[in-house]
C-alpha cells in the first residue's frame, strides 16, 4: 500500500542505532546515511526514511510484517538491546487474530513500532 515512511527523530545515530539492530531480524539493512537522515529497508530498496528533527514525531505506530515468528523474537530481543523499550513482549494477539503473532517496542523518540507474523 505504501511505497515508504518518513520519521522524524531528535537524535539520529540513536534512532539509526535502534531501527538498523530491530529491522536486521527482519532482513532489513541501513541503505543510506548522511548528516540529515538515513533509509533503511530490504536490500536495495530503503521504504523508511528517518530525518533529523528539531521537534521530533511521537505516537506513530509502524508495524513491519515479519517472515515468520523467530523474527519476531529476534526484533524485539535486538531492539531492547539497541535502546528500545519493550512495549509487548512477542506472543499471539488473539483478540486481533488467531494467528496475529507480534513485538511491540518504544523507539527512541517515542513511537510504537511493532513486527507482525500472521502465520
Amino acid at each position: 500500500m505504501y511505497d515508504h515512511l518518513g520519521l522524524k527523530v531528535g537524535n539520529l545515530d540513536a534512532s539509526v542505532r535502534f531501527y538498523e539492530a530491530a529491522l536486521s531480524a527482519l532482513g532489513h539493512e541501513l541503505a543510506s546515511r548522511d548528516d540529515d537522515g538515513a533509509g533503511l529497508g530490504p536490500p536495495g530498496a530503503p521504504a523508511l526514511w528517518l530525518y533529523r528533527s528539531k521537534a521530533p514525531g511521537r505516537g506513530t505506530h509502524v508495524a513491519f510484517s515479519a517472515p515468520d515468528r523467530a523474527a519476531v523474537d529476534r526484533f524485539h530481543a535486538l531492539g531492547l538491546k539497541a535502546g528500545g523499550s519493550d512495549n509487548g513482549k512477542p506472543g499471539l494477539r488473539s483478540d486481533y487474530s488467531p494467528q496475529y503473532y507480534a513485538a511491540f517496542l518504544i523507539d527512541p523518540d517515542g513511537n510504537n513500532v511493532e513486527a507482525v507474523c500472521l502465520r
